[in-house]
């Protein structure tokens, strides 16, 4: 059963106080009357109260001041102040200093009763909001202590899980070169297979660590020349195109809000997988356009290349997914999640569309009014 309300009552006309204390009281609250305000402050550091009903006008400490000394002792504490008509400026003063409401003389019952009640409720929601920033802060320095681990274990992976690469390879290129003339096609064929699976964990590696990284950079928001930001993603990617036919249809793109290293490697990712996947295709064509919403704005990139059937869409964007065989197309299915976990960041959606043989559009929307970010 929920304990009764405490409320402390302050007023140096003691008939006025006591017959406030014994009606309160007749409607299930707990109360305790003084007509001197040390004492009140006196009972307020020995028991805890929800609320302060104090006079505004009485000798040697008015109700400003105990109010004032009361929400000292305890913050949380509601403070009401009860005044005749002829000081409500001076009510309305000490609501500006903390007073969560005034009352009037002569008291009414039915206006007491209601501004307790509005004043409990908000005392609760002001418990709530304080005990959900304290998770909050806790929670936030959790993640810190997290993050920091995150860093660490990727100082690992680069450092621990590189090396023995590194050896391996080195080992396969010292055997491949002193025993050459001895090695025997198969053997070749071994040592080969050797090197390019130790190519490949190392991508991996360097792929697992940019995507754990991605969530721990700091998002700095800017304004972004989007049509440049597009120049350098294609300069990044140009030893990729090579002397290849593509015909590049490029629509004038908007400025946009965002992290601009972060979009530039969202533009690099989808080139780069346009590019690889129009691979068998002569001319390749790939498209960069723009759409507008009232809201939002949408940047697709579309080619005419291997494309995917759409029931496997889901997969894309998840870490290692990959819907092609690595021996058509080189990859770690590590560059769309990227894309989903930085447009994420800034508020916005990713999604893609495609047919197999056809080709695929990606799609990424960036909110017009940018929004917290989400991890």
């Amino acid at each position: 059963m929920q304990e009764p309300a405490r409320i402390l009552i302050v007023d140096d006309e003691e008939a006025l106080m006591t017959a406030l204390t014994n009606t309160l009281r007749d409607h299930g609250f707990e109360t305790a009357g003084f007509t001197r305000g040390e004492e009140a402050l006196a009972a307020l550091r020995e028991k805890q109260f929800q609320i302060l009903l104090s006079d505004m006008m009485m000798p040697e400490m008015d109700g400003l001041t105990v109010l004032r000394a009361a929400l000292e002792i305890d913050p949380h504490l509601i403070g009401i102040i009860m005044t005749g008509a002829g000081t409500i400026s001076t009510a309305v003063e000490a609501m500006k200093t903390g007073a969560f409401d005034y009352i009037l003389k002569p008291f009414k019952l039915n206006v007491i009763l209601p501004v307790l009640t509005r004043g409990l409720a908000v005392r609760d929601l002001r418990l709530k909001n304080e005990a959900l920033e304290q998770k909050v802060r806790q929670r936030t320095a959790q993640l810190e202590v997290v993050n920091k681990e995150l860093e660490a274990f990727a100082y690992t992976v680069s450092h621990d899980l590189r090396a023995p690469l590194r050896h391996i390879a080195n080992y396969v290129h010292f055997l491949t070169g002193s025993t050459s003339s001895t090695l025997s096609d198969q053997d070749r064929g071994f040592l080969s297979h050797i090197v390019n699976s130790t190519e490949r964990m190392t991508k991996l590696i360097d792929d697992l660590l940019a995507f754990s990284r991605m969530g721990l950079s700091e998002l700095r928001p800017a304004a972004v020349d989007t049509q440049a930001l597009l120049e350098d993603a294609l300069k990044q990617i140009q030893p990729e195109i090579g002397t290849r036919n593509i015909v590049w249809k490029k629509a004038a793109l908007p400025p946009l809000q965002g992290d601009p290293a972060l979009l530039r490697q969202v533009l690099v990712n989808l080139l780069s997988n346009a590019v690889k996947y129009t691979r068998q295709r002569d001319p390749a064509e790939i498209e960069i356009g723009c759409q507008d919403t009232p809201d939002e704005t949408i940047i697709f990139v579309r080619d005419n290349g291997a494309g995917f059937e759409m029931k496997y869409a889901a997969k894309l964007f998840g870490v290692f997914q990959r819907l092609h065989r690595h021996d058509e197309f080189e990859g770690t299915g590590v560059g769309l999640a990227n894309v989903r976990r930085i447009i994420a960041r800034h508020g916005g959606r990713t999604w893609a569309e495609a047919k197999v043989d056809e080709g695929a559009t990606f799609y990424f929307t960036l909110p017009k009014k940018p929004r917290g970010e989400t991890n």
